[in-house]
């Protein structure tokens, strides 16, 4: 899901910039506030282990990849607005040390794995959690936050890709960024993420989320009744 160079245009990124800026300043704020002093190795351990996942990459048509993202069980553990500061200085390392990724996508890749991940991942498992503590409904919202919220991410890159023929074109109609129409960028990232990678994030969700039950229960934030 790391856009590179070139396929977004500026109508797209410049825009994209903004939001998530908007974001990134709403969290360090939330972080600065409620950011507890024992929570801050936890923070650099979740980073590491999102860029750690995110290194396998499987290229997919469209000009991107796909990966497991680990945002989802950062945001159950550490809570959504955590997570977004956590993925996003992952994403941007990516690209500024390693050229994984776009500096003009940069916005647009955090958006979509640093900010829509973490939220509908983290709504999902409050939803399907609902107040219960079983085991078994645990581990399925956790499965399904980690499932839910990766394949809403490669969907915003689908579309962010697939509507640039339609916004930015030559007079004489030729793309001049990602050429792929939105009829093949959402089937090729639906299709890669949904039979694959949101079930193996879904897993390792639901793994770690048990690990953390057993050895640590009042660490998990989605688990003590706090407010995103």
């Amino acid at each position: 899901m790391h856009i590179p160079d070139g396929y977004l245009s500026p109508q797209t990124y410049i825009p994209m910039y903004a939001v998530t800026g908007a974001f990134w300043a709403a969290a360090l704020r939330k972080l600065k506030k409620g950011l507890a002093v024992k929570e801050i190795p936890y923070l650099t351990m979740a980073s590491v282990f999102s860029f750690l996942i995110m290194m396998f990459n499987i290229p997919v048509p469209g000009g991107t990849t796909g990966h497991a993202v680990g945002a989802a069980i950062v945001a159950v553990v550490l809570g959504p607005w955590t997570a977004v500061v956590a993925v996003s200085v992952v994403i941007i390392v990516q690209a500024l040390v390693f050229g994984d990724g776009g500096i003009t996508a940069l916005g647009a890749n955090c958006f979509n794995m640093a900010v829509v991940m973490p939220f509908i991942s983290y709504g999902v498992f409050t939803l399907i959690r609902g107040k219960s503590q079983s085991i078994a409904r645990l581990s399925t919202a956790a499965f399904l936050s980690g499932y839910a919220g990766l394949l809403a991410s490669a969907m915003a890159a689908a579309v962010e890709l697939g509507v640039q023929p339609i916004i930015a074109a030559a007079p004489d109609g030729r793309p001049l960024y990602a050429p792929y129409p939105l009829s093949i960028t959402i089937p090729a990232m639906a299709i890669g993420h949904m039979f694959l990678l949101c079930i193996v994030e879904g897993m390792m969700t639901m793994l770690l989320l048990r690990y953390f039950q057993k050895h640590d229960p009042e660490m998990i934030y989605a688990l003590r009744g706090a407010k995103g």
